[in-house]
């Protein structure tokens, strides 16, 4: 009898989802990963500086938490939030002009994440999303994700464009706009009270959501702290404030929260049930302890105080190392240095040559909804030295100039 062998058949497996096709991976993490070698001078990267992290500060509320509570730290926890720290949150937002109780807060596992729990609730596939331009692009990641169309409102070296705003909404009938109205990722620009009155306006007028994201508010170096979005008459049903901690504490605990009225913050509780269940407890009950035995605000301060010199490092720096014509801003806080080099420079094309010479920028490009501005780039200043910065600015000077005529 003849055994007649099984035909193999390999099928293959069902696509990824269309959304997890369309949307790219962070150009940022890209470029880290490009540039991980010791030797690199990165001002590509939005990371706080290490060295001024409160690591004993944060070890002892470890220490604290993990012989005091044991049982309750390695415990699962409720998704809204340890009591202790949302109780903390709420008190510093409060005291900063926003009253704001524990239960109108969610701990979320950093910002970002934040940012998907809102795009979940809210979004449905096609619905617009307004945003600045450029923006912050793990947010244009998020609203892509969520199948949102994102539609950026003009503006200046100010920020968001009011009127233009009101326009946009009018036409586009937006479910939300996104912005980082302080010291903002990539340009470092603060959107000044007026401006954010306004905006409070429209949204009341039209019945937009604003998702307002304040990561670096607190990292101010000179000028007058401006009070929030959330804050202005009319906002207060319809504005979303978003916190962290990454930039002040340190990211890696991955600690993020979210202010919203109470409809929205029970559906975006709903939502990180199915994505984590909650925020680590431990990180949560460290945290709440941290900030019972230490001066957040003093530790902010010294930690501001560095940055003002790195920033004022590499203002100084900039003109001998960018070409004739290139313009640049001047942050009063923050992280972020925006710089726009004159036709026809293209900081994409540009950054494998730069490279090269041990230093790295973000190319502005992908921080744009719409067509962008390719002779654009964003430098982060406070992961370096003043000395450092010194060099990485002599360093990308000689990229720029070694580019010869072919600036494309």
């Amino acid at each position: 009898m003849t055994v007649t062998e099984p035909v193999s058949v390999h099928s293959p497996v069902p696509p990824l989802a269309a959304r997890a096709r369309s949307v790219g991976g962070s150009p940022v993490r890209d470029i880290l990963a490009v540039t991980a070698r010791p030797e690199v001078i990165n001002f590509a990267g939005g990371l706080p500086a290490p060295e001024l992290f409160d690591a004993e500060g944060i070890a002892a509320a470890y220490r604290a938490v993990l012989t005091e509570t044991p049982a309750q730290a390695l415990q699962y926890s409720t998704t809204e939030g340890e009591p202790l720290l949302r109780t903390a949150l709420a008190a510093r937002t409060t005291a900063r002009g926003l009253p704001t109780g524990s239960d109108d807060l969610l701990v979320t596992t950093g910002s970002q994440q934040a940012l998907s729990l809102l795009a979940t609730a809210l979004l449905e596939p096609g619905d617009t999303v307004l945003v600045e331009n450029p923006c912050y692009l793990a947010a244009l990641q998020a609203f892509g994700f969520a199948g949102a169309r994102v539609v950026a409102v003009p503006g200046d070296e100010h920020g968001v464009d009011p009127e233009a705003l009101e326009e946009l909404v009018v036409r586009e009938r937006p479910k939300l706009l996104y912005t980082v109205p302080t010291f903002q990722n990539p340009t470092g620009r603060t959107l000044p009270a007026g401006r954010r009155a306004a905006v409070a306006a429209v949204a009341a007028r039209s019945g937009l959501w604003i998702v307002e994201d304040d990561p670096y508010g607190e990292l101010r170096y000179e000028g007058e702290r401006v009070p929030w979005i959330a804050a202005h008459p009319g906002a207060e049903d319809r504005t979303v404030l978003l916190g962290s901690f990454s930039k002040v504490m340190a990211p890696g605990l991955r600690l993020g929260w979210l202010r919203a009225p109470g409809e929205l913050r029970r559906a975006c509780a709903v939502a990180k049930q199915a994505a984590d269940l909650h925020t680590p407890t431990v990180n949560q009950l460290v945290a709440a302890r941290y900030l019972a035995d230490n001066d957040l605000d003093a530790h902010v301060g010294r930690v501001a105080g560095v940055y003002r010199e790195r920033r004022d490092a590499m203002l100084a720096g900039l003109a001998g190392a960018l070409p004739e014509g290139s313009v640049w801003d001047r942050p009063e806080g923050g992280m972020f240095l925006w710089v726009r080099l004159p036709e026809p420079y293209d900081t994409t094309a540009l950054l494998p040559r730069v490279v090269r010479q041990d230093v790295a920028y973000v190319p502005g490009a992908p921080f744009y909804a719409g067509p962008p501005d390719r002779t654009t780039l964003r430098l982060c200043f406070v992961t370096q030295t003043p000395e450092e910065i010194g060099e990485g600015l002599r360093r990308l000077g000689a990229g720029l100039r070694g580019s010869g005529q072919d600036l494309t």
